[in-house]
């Protein structure tokens, strides 16, 4: 179905699933951010997962004409940031019963701003990997001087190899086609150096094997050049080095005085390569990057993007 401009008509209801014990400052910010992303879209339906006088405090504060547009799914115990990511199995956690939600059909996609580790393992667990995905990747869209670039992963896992990243190159290149709208991404390799031959065994490995499977590669690049663009669309690097990269960017951006509003990106990662969508937002998020994870969410789910690939 389309409007009458000829673009995909969004749905009439979109259903977020959010987490409300996720992150360092949960609930509190997560409630302000379940209503700031409720009050700028009027087609959003969100499913609170939590303690249900958290979930109260939303209501409450809600105009009476716009309570309808929120369910409530009582769960008492969430994940701490301290706790092992199998505490995610079970069921009696907010954001394995969240992710129940979106695999039932009660949400179309979740958001969490819980420990990644324990996000990832309940949206493997609970919605399955992505045919040919081994491991799910994070994908983080960046602000930068020449538009927005993807670094994956981000977090989603901290081990490395070749193949590892040969298959979260096509995860990162459908999401750039279907996040940002590049018919034809290019796809960059972190490393220490843009010469072929640089880097470690796995990342010459992965370079070689690019070069020959992927047209839209242009080779390695360097970790300055992530925030100026202009080289790559989209950077690939393995969970422990795309985290560490990404707090530095973004701490630099802070101290810099923020991103500039021409600049400003979602404040949230997509989970790529498992059978729904999950967002998850940083553990220090404040209200607006939980807002702008559920309007994310909302976009990618309108936009079809489940288990990106070709």
């Amino acid at each position: 179905m389309t409007d009458s401009n000829g673009r995909p008509a969004r749905p009439e209801t979109i259903r977020i699933a959010v987490d409300l014990l996720g992150g360092d400052h949960a609930p509190a910010v997560v409630v302000d951010g379940a209503l700031l992303a409720s009050g700028a879209d009027p087609v959003l339906q969100l499913h609170l997962v939590g303690p249900p006088e958290v979930a109260a405090a939303v209501l409450a504060a809600c105009p009476p004409a716009d309570r309808r547009r929120f369910t409530v799914e009582p769960v008492a115990a969430g994940v701490a940031m301290s706790d092992a990511p199998s505490r995610a199995v079970r069921h009696d956690t907010t954001v394995r019963a969240a992710v129940a939600a979106v695999a039932e059909g009660r949400a179309d996609a979740l958001v969490s701003a819980g420990m990644s580790g324990a996000v990832v393992t309940a949206a493997a667990l609970g919605l399955g990997r992505t045919r040919g995905v081994r491991k799910p990747a994070l994908a983080a869209i960046l602000p930068a001087r020449s538009g927005p670039v993807v670094l994956l992963d981000v977090g989603a896992s901290p081990e490395v190899s070749t193949a590892l990243l040969l298959q979260h190159a096509t995860l990162g290149l459908g999401y750039a086609r279907r996040a940002l709208g590049i018919p034809t991404p290019r796809l960059g390799l972190l490393s220490i150096g843009a010469e072929p031959g640089k880097g470690d065994r796995v990342r010459r490995a992965a370079d070689e094997a690019l070069r020959s499977a992927e047209p839209g590669y242009v080779g390695m690049v360097e970790g300055g050049e992530v925030p100026l663009g202009g080289t790559a669309d989209v950077v690939l690097t393995d969970g422990f080095t795309g985290n560490v990269l990404l707090k530095g960017i973004e701490g630099a951006f802070a101290l810099a005085g923020g991103v500039a509003p021409h600049q400003r990106v979602p404040r949230a990662a997509a989970l790529l390569g498992v059978g729904g969508t999950v967002v998850l937002c940083h553990g220090a998020a404040g209200p607006a990057d939980l807002a702008s994870g559920i309007a994310l969410a909302a976009r990618l789910h309108q936009s079809a993007l489940v288990g990106v690939s070709r």
